[in-house]
């Protein structure tokens, strides 16, 4: 095996709703938000599910560590980063 080889990372697989379905209720509101709006920023998911910063980011967290969302900087402002829904059909 080449050192590249050993370098190379599979895809992780997206999550799923079954995925969700056990996360908090927090978590579940971000994820449906984002279903519905295509890409969001911390803010404007706060903004839009009445909850408080800390508990986006929470659900945020949650959410990335199943593999339900992806997130990446923004080009406007790369301070911020951009959360859109990527849950497999």
């Amino acid at each position: 095996m080449s050192a590249s080889e050993s370098l190379r990372q599979e895809p992780e697989e997206r999550g799923t709703w079954d995925d969700v379905r056990e996360l908090p209720p927090s978590a579940k509101l971000v994820a449906k938000v984002l279903e519905y709006n295509d890409t969001m920023t911390q803010q404007q998911i706060a903004d839009e599910t009445l909850l408080p910063s800390r508990t986006v980011r929470y659900a945020l967290n949650r959410l990335e560590e199943e593999n339900v969302i992806d997130s990446r900087f923004s080009f406007s402002d790369a301070r911020k980063r951009l959360y859109s829904l990527e849950i497999e059909s």
